[in-house]
Order: structure tokens, then C-alpha cells, then sequence
């Protein structure tokens, strides 16, 4: 009996429609369709590790590669010098996709000290 699929594992396999920002053999970065600010996109690894508390020292590579792509993003959508990475570890921290995904938040005015409660 196979588990079902998450939704982005869906999308990367063109199920579903999603606006496909980048995409390479290891992840793909889609826009949010629930968006939490003026810029707000996910990078998401094609391996479905479902927390990042799950991953295992073999997934340090693709770690990695997912902060590059984040940051590369970043620059391609001109916000590079003021963004957030939030990854939701949990259904307690907000998490609703079981399937690892790194959040890129920006364009947004950010308090100082501030961690993130003017997203909603």
C-alpha cells in the first residue's frame, strides 16, 4: 500500500497547476496561492521528507541546495537585501503540508526583533 501523494508532489508532477517559478532535478520553486505578503514563494525539494526533523545526514546536500535556490530566488524576484526563509516545522508552528517546504517572504515591512507575527 503506497501513501498518498502531497499536493506538491502533485504539482511537480503536473497534476495540479501551479505557477512554476524554477525548477531543477533536486527542487522547484512555485508562488504561494495563499500568499502572506507581496512576494511569497516556496521552495520545495522533490524528495518528500515530510519535516525537517525527519531528514537524515544523507539529505544534507539537498539541504543545502535548497538555500541556494532560496537565495538565488531572492535575487531573481529583485529582494535579495531584505527577505525571510521560514520553514514551519509541525502542525503546531503552522505547518500544513507534510512534505518539506522552505518558505521566501518579502516586500513586506518587517518590525525590528520581530518574528514573523505580521504575517498572520
Amino acid at each position: 500500500m503506497s501513501k498518498e501523494k502531497s499536493i506538491f508532489t502533485r504539482i511537480m508532477d503536473r497534476e495540479i497547476p501551479s505557477e512554476m517559478l524554477y525548477e531543477d532535478d533536486r527542487c522547484v520553486v512555485i508562488k504561494d496561492i495563499n500568499p502572506q505578503a507581496p512576494i511569497h514563494v516556496l521552495v520545495i525539494p522533490r524528495k518528500n521528507i515530510p519535516r525537517l526533523v525527519e531528514a537524515v545526514a544523507d539529505d544534507e546536500s539537498l539541504l543545502g541546495h535548497l538555500l541556494l535556490v532560496a537565495g538565488k530566488m531572492a535575487g531573481q524576484l529583485g529582494v535579495d537585501d531584505a527577505f525571510r526563509l521560514v520553514i514551519n516545522n509541525g502542525a503546531d508552528a503552522g505547518q500544513t503540508v507534510f512534505h518539506l517546504h522552505m518558505h521566501i517572504l518579502a516586500n513586506k515591512s518587517f518590525a525590528e526583533g520581530s518574528m514573523g507575527n505580521e504575517f498572520g
